[in-house]
């Protein structure tokens, strides 16, 4: 048997490592990407990403398009990322809320999750509006760029330090300026929720409220809306229905003791 001992930072499974970081690697990628590509990217030997790559794909984990020469991520990691999904309780406990949300403003609904200096999306609902978001269940956005992010970065004291020392552009309203960034944190804590303005993409803004079940806050729910259809009654029903869909699954996540 492994001990807790035995595992050290000194003794890490370079195969596995190598496997999580190349499976990584294609899951950010927004197209299939060569050999030589990968091989700059990872800096492993070509034999032995290749053969990698091969196991992979015969597991069913990556993909290759129908010339063989490019390589994405596959389909067994969608299953395991619903799995995921499916055992994740706040998902869980939030799926009926995220409908009535949906239903009381008619825009799109979106649960996330902080992951290091970004969010991940783990549940969304669509506005059956025309004009959509881009962010999708499991696609992954800086965190100071979002609304979701903002918000949960504004309950946590170690907001700054999860921020990264370079600021991305997502448009050319994000703001990218560190100490101007701190203050809108800042104004999200004071107000209890936080707002973006096509920070994130080019149209949209988006209101969102943290779910303080845990300490420290890792989750949060939010709306988006197109900026056209967002005047001020409008903008204070979503973040009335926020609040008490917050109060809701936080509720609820708490009788279940998580």
């Amino acid at each position: 048997m492994v001990t807790a001992e035995a595992i050290t930072p000194r003794s890490p499974v370079k195969s596995a490592d190598r496997t999580v970081e190349l499976l990584e690697v294609l899951a950010r990628a927004e197209r299939g990407l060569s050999l030589a590509e990968l091989h700059r990217e990872l800096g492993y030997p070509k034999s032995s990403l290749y053969m990698l790559l091969r196991t992979l794909a015969g597991r069913g984990w990556v993909e290759t398009d129908q010339a063989g020469v490019r390589y994405g991520i596959g389909v067994r990691a969608l299953l395991v990322g619903t799995s995921y999904l499916d055992r994740d309780p706040v998902v869980r406990a939030a799926a009926g809320v995220l409908d009535e949300i949906k239903a009381e403003v008619n825009e799109t609904v979106h649960l996330a999750r902080l992951d290091g200096a970004d969010v991940v999306y783990l549940a969304s609902r669509e506005s059956q509006h025309h004009m959509r978001p881009t962010s999708r269940v499991g696609r992954r956005q800086p965190a100071h760029a979002t609304a979701l992010g903002r918000a949960i970065l504004a309950a946590r004291p170690d907001a700054e330090a999860l921020l990264p020392a370079e600021l991305a552009a997502l448009t050319p309203h994000t703001v990218v300026d560190r100490e101007r960034l701190l203050d809108d944190i800042a104004t999200a804590r004071s107000n209890g929720y936080a707002w973006e303005h096509e920070q994130n993409v080019v149209g949209l803004g988006c209101l969102a409220v943290v779910l303080p079940y845990s300490s420290p806050v890792t989750d949060a729910l939010s709306v988006s809306v197109p900026l056209v259809r967002l005047d001020d009654a409008h903008r204070e029903l979503i973040l009335a229905t926020l609040v008490r869909a917050a109060e809701r699954v936080t509720a609820l996540l708490r009788s279940r003791a998580i």
